[in-house]
Parts: structure tokens; C-alpha cells; sequence
């Protein structure tokens, strides 16, 4: 597929997507972009969930995992499951009782301003990296694939991707996410299909052989009880699943945005539900995928691991223009899906958070701060992206660096932790002091324990540093009087 190709295929994309903008943004309005004016959808917002949960990073990174780790991600998808039936029972209730629009407000009803603007504060700067992150990963492909051919420098390639979300989201925000969504998702789904589709037609494979192969195989492998010390331990993975669900989803304003645009919260509720049989579905095709991937790299002495199996074999010619094709289209619609949803629910942040907007008013002025926080938002998305590939210039500390904005979630599990599991009242002004600690703390026990045991905590270290933050807490209780 030739460079041209590609080009056309991703202006195509985009093309659509602000087709899709059009005519879902006509009012542009403050409770249009924040909220979709509470009607969208509740089976629309779920499917168009998956895609925002997915991202570029899964789509490349989850069949890469299975040569090195089999299918023990399967054990943290159970645990999502467990996270998710926590959000649907206990916080879109909250949430919706409340009637919030950025989520963080609960702290400040619980605790304090200054709790209220912390909790903020560790969600922009997760979803600022996080998003830069997974936006340079697949720059980076689509700069090799494509635009190094047509002479077309990287920051260039990084500028035009940034304006073309801003150019469909600009207006009327969550309303248009909400249906973009859901054409992604679509696209990545079809694009996994049709990849598992001809990676069996060239193994010679049918239904029944694929089955076999995924009970008998040890590549296949889903339950790992026998190293505690492992870090695919069954219970360290499980309950690391359902935590990173409740934060990453429950406590993200980036996702949740999308569950209070639904008409009320037994449409959320319902959502969810559906939202988590197809995820844990999804999650399972794609390990399939790998699997398919790492078999047929194997018989065809096709060099290639990790991030890099998926797309070198379906990139090769004898796998047909329509299926790296389709990667393509997936590979954006993973990307971009995850980004365009995070733009947004950073404005909002920032919008509600940080600047107090009213979110229902639709004065003139908030519309046109509201613009400008978005435009401002999507230069510092272009900066941070630039400065991972000219300033640190090295994938391993960047990779570090996005693990490292994990850790940033784990205040954010204390705090609601804290909030909803006791009565107690705390010391609001030592509130950004404990949120800072709790992550440093985590981070060196990882290193002791790796260092002194063997110990690997892997994705456990959210829990960690939750349970930090939340002794943290009891430690600047508020005395009573």
C-alpha cells in the first residue's frame, strides 16, 4: 500500500469526522459541548465507549503482549468487570444525584476547595501525558508509513492531526465525540476482524483449528496461580484490573463525561453493563489476534515482536491493500478516538475546575473562553508530543514517563476512596501535599520490593498508592470540636 494510499485513506477519515461534526454541532452551545444536553443515547454511548477505552496503545500494544505474556491479561479483564459493576452501582448514582458535570466537584462538596482542585489537577496532568503518549505512538507509525516518503516533517505531521480534532470538536464537544465514537469504534472493530480473517485464510486455518489451538496451546495460557512474586499472579492482576477500572474509567472525567450525557442514570447504568460484555469480548479477540499474529510470524521466519508484530505482518503485500488498509483506518480510529475524547473532557476540566464556568447559562463570553481554553489545550497537546520526540528523543523514558502518569491516578483512588468508605472530615490545606507524597512513596516501596524480594508489584503499585493516599488522610484528619 503505497504512501499516496494512506493519505488518502486518512483525509477520507477525517473528512467524515467533520462531516459527523456538522451535523451534530449546529447549536455549539456550553450545555451542548459539556453535557449533549443529556440526550444521547445510552447504547450508542456504550459502543462508542470501547473505542475511547481501547486506544492506539491497545490496538498496537495488547496482541503484542501474548508471545511474552501469554493471555494473563485476561485475568485484569476480570477484574474490570468487578470495577465497572463498582461504577455503575455505586458512583453514576453518585454522580447523577449530585448532577455534576465535571466529576472532581465531588470533592469539593466532601472535602474542600483545595481537595476540588487537586483531584483536577492529578486528572489534567494524567490525561495531558497519557494522550501526548498514545498520540506519539502512532504518529511515530504513520510518520514511517507514511510521511517520511512525502518529505513531510514530524512536528508538521503533529500540528495537522491536533487541528483536525480541534476542527470537529471545537463546537459542540461531547455531543460530537459521543457519535465519532461510535464510527471509530466501528472501524477498529472491522479492522481486527478482517485482520484475524486473513491471518487465518493464510495459516490454512478454520474456526475448529483456531479453537483447538487456543485450548491446547501454551501461548494461550489465561490463569497464572503458582509465582506470588510474579507480576502475572492471578490475584495481583485481578484485583490490579478492577482498581485501574474504577480510576481510569470511574474516576476519569474523560470517561465518565460521556456516561452523564446519557438522559439519566438508569440509561448509564445500563450502558455500563453493556459496555463490559463487549469489552471483555473485544479484549479477548484481541489476544486472539496476537496469538494469530505470533503463529504466523513463527511459520513465515517473520523477525518481529511486541509493538512491531502487528504492523509488519499485516503490512505485508501478500496480506492484500484492503487489509493494511484497514489497519490504517483502525490504527487512526484507535488513536484518535481515545484523543478527541480527551481534548475535550480536558476542556471541560479546566472549564468547570479551574475557571468555575457555569455550564448551563451559554452566556457569550463562557463560549468564547470555553474556545479559547480549547484551542489553548490543543497547542499543549502539539507541545508535549514534540517535546517526547525532539527533546527526550528516547522511547524507553518516554514509556517510563506515561507508566510514571499512572501513578497519578492513585490520589484520586484514595480521595474517593476515602470519601465514600468513612464520615470523616480532613485538613483541605494539606490535602496537595499528601497527593504528592503518596505517588513518591509508591514508587520507591516498587523499587525496594523489586530490589530486596524479587517482588515484581506491576500494575498493583495503583493500589498502592491508593491505600498511601487514603492512610494520608486519616493522618490529617479533622479533629472535632
Amino acid at each position: 500500500m503505497s504512501s499516496l494510499h494512506i493519505l488518502f485513506l486518512i483525509i477520507a477519515y477525517f473528512g467524515v469526522l467533520i462531516f459527523i461534526a456538522q451535523r451534530t454541532g449546529k447549536k455549539g452551545s456550553n450545555s451542548v459541548f459539556f453535557t449533549a444536553e443529556k440526550s444521547s443515547p445510552w447504547y450508542v454511548v456504550a459502543f462508542g465507549m470501547v473505542g475511547a477505552t481501547l486506544s492506539g496503545v491497545t490496538f498496537i500494544s495488547v496482541p503484542g503482549w501474548v508471545e511474552a505474556s501469554q493471555f494473563s491479561y485476561m485475568q485484569m479483564v476480570m477484574g474490570y468487570v468487578l470495577g465497572y459493576f463498582i461504577i455503575g452501582a455505586v458512583l453514576l448514582p453518585l454522580y447523577y444525584r449530585l448532577q455534576l458535570v465535571s466529576i472532581y466537584t465531588y470533592l469539593e462538596e466532601r472535602f474542600g476547595p483545595r481537595s476540588y482542585t487537586t483531584g483536577a489537577v492529578f486528572f489534567l496532568i494524567s490525561r495531558i501525558v497519557g494522550a501526548s503518549f498514545r498520540l506519539y505512538l502512532v504518529a511515530n507509525i504513520l510518520q514511517l508509513l507514511v510521511f517520511d516518503a512525502l518529505h513531510i516533517p514530524f512536528w508538521f505531521t503533529v500540528v495537522i492531526t491536533i487541528l483536525l480534532i480541534w476542527v470537529y470538536t471545537f463546537r459542540s464537544g461531547i455531543k460530537t465525540i459521543v457519535w465519532t465514537d461510535t464510527l471509530q469504534t466501528f472501524f477498529m472493530l472491522s479492522a481486527m476482524g478482517i485482520c484475524i480473517y486473513a491471518l487465518m485464510e493464510g495459516l490454512e486455518w478454520d474456526m475448529g483449528t483456531l479453537w483447538k489451538a487456543l485450548k491446547e496451546r501454551p501461548e494461550t495460557r489465561i490463569f497464572f496461580f503458582d509465582d506470588i512474586k510474579s507480576g502475572q499472579y492471578f490475584w495481583k492482576q485481578f484485583f490490579s484490573g478492577a482498581f485501574i477500572a474504577i480510576v481510569m474509567t470511574g474516576l476519569d472525567q474523560n470517561m465518565m463525561q460521556k456516561n452523564l450525557s446519557c438522559i439519566n442514570v438508569k440509561d448509564a447504568q445500563k450502558n455500563m453493563f453493556w459496555f463490559t460484555v463487549v469489552l471483555v469480548i473485544v479484549k479477548f479477540i484481541f489476544l486472539t489476534l496476537g496469538f494469530l499474529l505470533l503463529v504466523y510470524a513463527k511459520q513465515n521466519g517473520i523477525d518481529a515482536h511486541k509493538d512491531a508484530l502487528f504492523p509488519t505482518v499485516v503490512m505485508l503485500p501478500e496480506m492484500g491493500i484492503y487489509v493494511g488498509g484497514l489497519f490504517i483506518l483502525g490504527l487512526i480510529a484507535a488513536a484518535y478516538s481515545s484523543a478527541d475524547s480527551a481534548l475535550t473532557s480536558l476542556t471541560t476540566s479546566v472549564a468547570v475546575d479551574l475557571y468555575k464556568m457555569e455550564t448551563h447559562t451559554n452566556k457569550a463570553e463562557d463560549i468564547l473562553l470555553r474556545k479559547k481554553i480549547h484551542l489553548v489545550l490543543s497547542g499543549v497537546l502539539v507541545l508535549v508530543i514534540l517535546v517526547f520526540k525532539y527533546v527526550i528523543a528516547d522511547a524507553s523514558v518516554v514509556a517510563k514517563i506515561f507508566t510514571f502518569a499512572g501513578y497519578t491516578y492513585g490520589p484520586l483512588l484514595g480521595l474517593y476512596a476515602y470519601g465514600l468508605l468513612t464520615q470523616w472530615k480532613i485538613k483541605d490545606r494539606w490535602v496537595a501535599v499528601v497527593a504528592i507524597i503518596a505517588p513518591l512513596a509508591s514508587y520507591v516501596c516498587s523499587l525496594g520490593l523489586n530490589h530486596f524480594f524479587s517482588f515484581e508489584i506491576g500494575f498493583f503499585i495503583l493500589v498502592l498508592n491508593g491505600a498511601l493516599t487514603f492512610l494520608g488522610l486519616v493522618l490529617i484528619r479533622a479533629q472535632k470540636h
